[in-house]
């Protein structure tokens, strides 16, 4: 029975979660839904536009998924951001984590924690154009060579 349960609740879209539930969700929490969102999009993005094996996909979805990329994102975005979203950014790179990086320094680790806050809420809250409006910042730095 409980499979049962899992299968119906688990959709690709959900919800669009209000405000009042999602300040009640950790930043941790929203880490983790904004990194696999993150993830996807990267992933969707390299796919649609660039001929490669799916090893160098592997390779050049690190560029942008690894902590110390996402930390440099937060840093040149912070300016397209709304202070909101800045905020969101600094609860997410404030929050208290039971791990540690493996291959990053702590303060990198911490801005990344806090862009994937952001993904999270703006993906939860169904905020799927801002998310977009983001990523467009992202890939014209990349192809900038920016990150």
């Amino acid at each position: 029975m409980e499979e049962n349960k899992l299968n119906s609740n688990a959709k690709l879209r959900k919800k669009k979660y209000s405000h009042i539930e999602i300040n009640m969700a950790s930043p941790l929490q929203l880490a983790y839904v904004g990194d696999a969102v993150y993830e996807v999009l990267v992933r969707t993005y390299l796919l649609e536009t660039m001929k490669m094996s799916v090893n160098e996909l592997h390779k050049e979805a690190i560029k942008f998924v690894k902590a110390n990329a996402q930390s440099n994102i937060v840093h040149f975005l912070k300016d397209d951001l709304t202070e909101e979203e800045n905020s969101i950014i600094k609860k997410g790179r404030n929050a208290k984590s039971a791990t540690t990086p493996k291959n990053a320094n702590i303060t990198d680790y911490r801005y990344a924690t806090g862009f994937e806050t952001l993904i999270g809420y703006l993906y939860l809250t169904d905020n799927i154009e801002r998310i977009n409006q983001i990523f467009d910042i992202i890939i014209r730095k990349y192809n900038n060579k920016k990150i």
